[in-house]
């Protein structure tokens, strides 16, 4: 009866498959485009004449731009347009390369982090249920049918409330005191699965902006190294470490937020939880001691 939240490695598998394919695709493709088109310009500017070197080395590379962006994937087409086209073209993988070897962690991070919502958040939607139904359902099936019938709607049931319910259901008849040590057992299992998953969400909003002050700090030593083996400094020298350095603690801070938000979603959601089944668990303690007097 215990609550069991979707896996989350496949999740984090494909997020990290969809990454590398992203940050490195795009990059070869274009290395792939500038050798081969500097190898059939060669060729047709050796059998060009000199007098019509300039038209035919326009014509060719046009002519071969156009054929390797096809081949590559760099056209105007609807495929080139698509949601996974305009990342590759939207700079962030350029910025992502440009924030250095830190980039990589944080990267990992992210994906952990979004596998880690998505199994949460997926579990916590099959195991909401209308509370006030369930409870007249049970008691409605306590009066037809007895204990038996609380314990079918129970077993029918999905989710935390309903497990601890069940639980509760099993020790009928053996006294308030040991009904409620069974709920209270029964609650304490399912408040981990609950829990399940949420010290991961709370490391990469801790962790997330300290990898990106330490790409700080390296960005900042690469600047400040430049400056040391440059004859004349100037703001091109400094510029491309203390961009690496500002790139890694802006990711950081993207990583760690949407986590802290997404942390603090999840407690609240497991506090309204207890609030359901303490709330159920007393209701359905009462309903059992009335049937016991009845009887």
């Amino acid at each position: 009866m215990a609550l069991l939240g979707i896996r989350w490695k496949p999740f984090l598998s494909l997020g990290l498959v969809f990454a590398l394919f992203f940050l490195t695709g795009p990059a070869e493709a274009q290395d792939d485009a500038s050798v081969d088109g500097a190898e059939v310009a060669g060729y047709t500017l050796g059998e060009t004449g000199d007098t019509l070197l300039a038209e035919a080395a326009g014509d060719t590379l046009e002519e071969t731009g156009d054929s390797l962006a096809a081949g590559a994937g760099f056209t105007d087409t609807e495929e080139s347009k698509s949601f996974f086209g305009k990342i590759a073209s939207s700079g962030m993988v350029d910025k992502f390369h440009e924030g250095g070897v830190f980039m990589w962690p944080l990267l990992i991070l992210s994906v952990v982090g979004l596998a880690v919502f998505f199994e949460r958040f997926f579990t916590f939607s099959k195991a909401r249920i209308n509370v006030r139904k369930f409870m007249s359902e049970i008691g409605t099936a306590m009066q037809k049918d007895g204990i038996e019938g609380s314990k079918h709607v129970c077993e029918r049931t999905r989710g935390p409330i309903s497990a601890v319910l069940h639980a509760g259901l099993m020790k009928a008849g053996r006294g308030t005191e040991a009904i409620e040590k069974a709920v209270e057992s029964a609650g304490t299992v399912e408040m981990s699965f609950l829990e399940k998953g949420l010290v991961v969400i709370s490391s990469v909003a801790t962790v997330g902006p300290l990898v990106g002050f330490l790409g700080t700090v390296a960005g900042m030593i690469h600047a400040f190294e430049a400056i040391a083996a440059a004859d004349q400094v100037n703001a091109k020298v400094v510029a491309s470490g203390i961009s690496e350095a500002l790139i890694t603690t802006a990711t950081g801070l993207m990583i760690a937020i949407p986590a802290q938000i997404a942390y603090n979603y999840f407690v609240a959601q497991i506090d309204r939880f207890i609030i359901e089944m303490e709330e159920a668990s007393t209701e359905m303690i009462d309903s059992l001691i009335r049937l016991e007097g009845g009887e």
